[in-house]
């Protein structure tokens, strides 16, 4: 897989995902956060039947994917399993995931607080659209992680040019 081909982004919620679509989406995800990390955690989680699923597709191929949890009666949507094939990292798709994110928020989600629970070393990535860290650093599965908001207001410019200015 190469970065410079044709991408595409796709939600879907769970009912919608095919056997075949929800397989590879299960692997993707094993591969990165299982084997790439080598870290043996529960993925299958129970979360993702009510969750919004966002994919990345570069030259037909599953290339990312993150996943929009609601918490309705708390009014507070997550942010979850961000992930992008390794070969084309580095390359702004992560970025791109996450600004479609944060749009799908401001839409469907204007009245709730946006949250994720994110790798420390991703720490300045989510800063640099707004986030801001709300816990010490803690272990997830062998993996340091923080907690991570992004502020009533911010989700309005989060990702953009006038959001980066604000939150360098």
């Amino acid at each position: 897989m190469r970065g410079g081909g044709r991408a595409s982004l796709t939600w879907c919620r769970f009912d919608e995902l095919s056997p075949a679509l929800l397989y590879e989406l299960l692997r993707f995800r094993q591969a990165i956060f299982v084997v790439e990390q080598n870290c043996a955690y529960p993925d299958l989680d129970g979360l993702d039947q009510g969750a919004q699923h966002l994919l990345l597709r570069v030259d037909d191929a599953l290339a990312g994917c993150l996943r929009l949890i609601p918490f309705s009666d708390e009014k507070r949507i997550k942010i979850g399993r961000v992930a992008v094939a390794e070969a084309i990292r580095g390359q702004g798709f992560a970025r791109t995931l996450m600004q479609e994110a944060l749009a799908r928020c401001r839409h469907d989600y204007a009245d709730h607080a946006v949250m994720l629970t994110g790798q420390t070393y991703l720490t300045p990535f989510y800063e640099s659209l707004g986030f801001v860290v709300t816990s010490a650093p803690y272990d997830d599965y062998g993996l340091r992680h923080v907690d991570m908001i992004l502020p009533a207001g911010a989700a309005r410019h989060s990702g953009t040019a006038e959001g980066r200015a604000r939150n360098p």
